[in-house]
């Protein structure tokens, strides 16, 4: 009797697969100092919403500041839209409620407040290097508050690779 060909072990997990997405978004911020990327996932496990963080449609990537220091007019954060909002603001439904979001960076208070008014219901991150600033803290509070669960992701590998240069996508290495 031939013996059965086994599936592949080393297969994403949805955790890294959705991860992967927000990461891969990230790469279209223009930011030259933080990219960040956000997917947003409902219960049967489909992408509503994706984001990455930039300045609003309509306002120009070369005219307006990437500076982090200086008067805050003269700097990016009186104009980026983080990666949070944007996937809110750019997902497929109205419906968000119940949804999770995965993003690599612990969201700040003011993404928070956008995540619990959309109704997500669980945050999904890799980095909380900001802990300790009021802002974190606060986004923290709205989360526990609210019924937010937040999870560090721990994924299984270090890094996937991305090979546009793949001639036959069907046999990926």
């Amino acid at each position: 009797m031939k013996a059965r060909v086994k599936k592949r072990d080393d297969y994403l997990s949805w955790d890294e697969y959705f991860m992967g997405v927000a990461l891969m978004s990230a790469h279209r911020s223009k930011d030259p100092s933080t990219q960040v990327g956000a997917c947003i996932v409902n219960r049967k496990k489909k992408i509503v919403g994706v984001g990455y963080n930039g300045f609003p449609v309509g306002c120009s990537d070369d005219d307006l500041p990437w500076d982090r220091e200086g008067d805050f007019l003269e700097t990016k954060y009186p104009y980026v839209c983080h990666a949070e909002l944007n996937a809110v603001l750019n997902s497929i439904t109205a419906d968000l409620d119940g949804c999770t979001i995965y993003v690599a960076l612990f969201p700040c208070n003011e993404c928070a407040k956008v995540i619990v008014q959309s109704g997500i219901k669980e945050v999904v991150f890799l980095s909380d290097k900001y802990a300790g600033t009021d802002a974190v803290r606060a986004s923290k509070i709205m989360f526990d508050q609210s019924g937010i669960t937040c999870r560090r992701l721990v994924p299984h590998r270090a890094r996937i690779v991305v090979d546009f240069s793949v001639e036959d996508p069907g046999e990926l290495t």
